[in-house]
């Protein structure tokens, strides 16, 4: 048997507290992340079997799913909401538990503040009750979401009982064409394995396009590994990665940080370590993407037209019951159709990047005046850093208002719902029917793709306004 192992071996293997024959691997888990959503009933479960938290300081509680954008020095008006968030701090004031809610100067969306804060590093068990944590799998952790059962397990004993997903490795070479970003390579990605073609693997991603990728981009990546089935995806940590992590409130110092160090630089596949299964693509054949039906597996080069149901594998009813939901045509261009809602937040972008892109598109522009836009920074400190570099005041004086922190309209859990067969542009994560509110139509894309929408209200090729504005 081969000694050569790879990133996501390295990582599992060294966290393994027992292996169960014929069975799932005891994990050991360093971080864990819970919200107001899904853990209430963990927290019951603890309370019942009077377990208790075994280590109070490795878990980690912020506020995010289901808060309001709008005026959160208010009361909540939702009920449910009140009462999920009441659950939060009182939970977690009971466990000893660090808790930013709502208000609180470091809340935001749950794998925003991770990175943000330090509590993300290279080479630690990350989990969390929401399917996106494998967004810290950018670090070079292992990431992934649990259940409320699991959420119980993880609070109790620190533990969870998992079976060892399989190894893949995507990679992507060259260097990426004008306009296209890390949402882009990601749909690409997604569009070509389908939404199960990574199912039952853990992803590494690897080649040129990952390496030149800021840590921000690769968290976009990361994210949507969940999207095409895997358990979730990670890049081995480079010295982007550490100067990233260095010096943030959670990051060891001093001689912890040089211990750290010694570790985290061995976090890379050997050569020669071998995968179930691997993937190659050239960068230049990805162009800006774009969603078109419902699931973030049916999208295209933005340039394109809708596919013929003759031309794809799988169903054709399932297709074309999805294009009807859309009230879209095979073989129609995507560009040009009108557009009512615009999205940009969200655990995939809503980071600062995310908003110093959309803003470059929307200098100097106007909002078209019957697209409703919500702009949703995914933590104070992006809301503080739009407005310290003065994007804020390029948003405002092109019709656009700044919300506050929160997941907002990816999942509709509060007010921003997209309205029954209203069209929106999202630069969220997922597309499904009914997403982003009952009837509501949803087109994946990146920031780019979304900021043009915004100003032409219609689909639009975000190069075309790039290349005038270079020109």
């Amino acid at each position: 048997m081969s000694t050569k192992k790879t990133l996501f071996d390295k990582v599992w293997d060294s966290h393994v507290v027992k292996h169960v024959e014929d069975g799932p691997d005891v994990l050991f888990i360093d971080r864990h992340l819970v919200h107001e959503v899904t853990s209430p009933v963990a927290f019951l479960g603890i309370k019942n079997r009077k377990s208790g938290v075994l280590f109070p300081n490795k878990t980690f509680a912020t506020a995010d799913h289901n808060t309001p954008t709008i005026n959160q020095h208010l009361p909540v008006a939702d009920p449910l909401s009140a009462n999920q968030l009441k659950a939060l701090e009182e939970n977690a004031k009971e466990h000893g538990i660090s808790h930013w809610g709502l208000g609180h100067e470091k809340n935001g969306i749950v794998h925003v503040v991770g990175p943000e804060y330090g509590i993300t590093q290279p080479g630690a068990t990350i989990v969390c009750g929401d399917s996106h944590t494998s967004t810290h799998g950018a670090f070079g952790a292992i990431a992934f979401g649990i259940g409320t059962s699991e959420v119980e397990m993880v609070l109790s004993t620190q533990c969870i009982m998992q079976p060892k997903p399989k190894k893949m490795r995507i990679n992507i070479e060259g260097d990426l064409n004008f306009g296209v970003t890390p949402k882009d390579v990601a749909l690409y990605i997604i569009s070509k394995l389908t939404t199960s073609g990574a199912t039952g693997y853990f992803v590494e991603y690897a080649g040129d396009v990952f390496e030149n990728m800021t840590m921000e981009g690769r968290m976009t990546v990361c994210n949507l590994s969940i999207e095409m089935g895997a358990r979730g995806g990670m890049i081995a940590p480079d010295e982007k990665t550490f100067e990233y992590v260095k010096g943030r409130e959670f990051t060891p110092t001093g001689a912890a940080w040089d211990k750290a160090m010694a570790y985290w630089e061995t976090l890379k596949t050997d050569e020669g370590a071998e995968f179930d299964k691997e993937l190659t693509f050239s960068a230049a054949d990805i162009e800006p993407m774009i969603t078109y039906g419902t699931n973030p597996g049916m999208g295209m080069g933005i340039s394109k037209s809708i596919p013929n149901a003759e031309d794809l594998e799988g169903g054709v009813a399932t297709y074309k019951k999805s294009l009807g939901y859309m009230a879209f045509n095979e073989g129609e261009d995507m560009i040009g159709k009108p557009i009512d809602f615009v999205f940009i937040g969200s655990c995939t972008n809503g980071r600062i990047e995310d908003f110093r892109a959309f803003t470059s598109i929307v200098k100097g522009r106007k909002k078209a005046d019957h697209v409703t836009a919500w702009l949703v920074p995914g933590s104070h400190k992006v809301e503080a850093a739009i407005k310290e570099e003065g994007l804020l005041d390029i948003l405002t004086e092109a019709g656009f208002e700044l919300r506050e922190p929160g997941c907002s309209a990816c999942l509709a859990m509060n007010d921003d719902k997209v309205p029954a067969g209203k069209l929106a542009v999202s630069t969220s994560n997922r597309n499904f029917e009914g997403r982003q509110g009952p009837g509501s139509r949803t087109l994946l894309a990146s920031p780019l793709v979304a900021a043009a929408a915004a100003v032409t209200g219609k689909v639009t090729d975000p190069r075309e306004l790039m290349e005038k504005e270079l020109a």
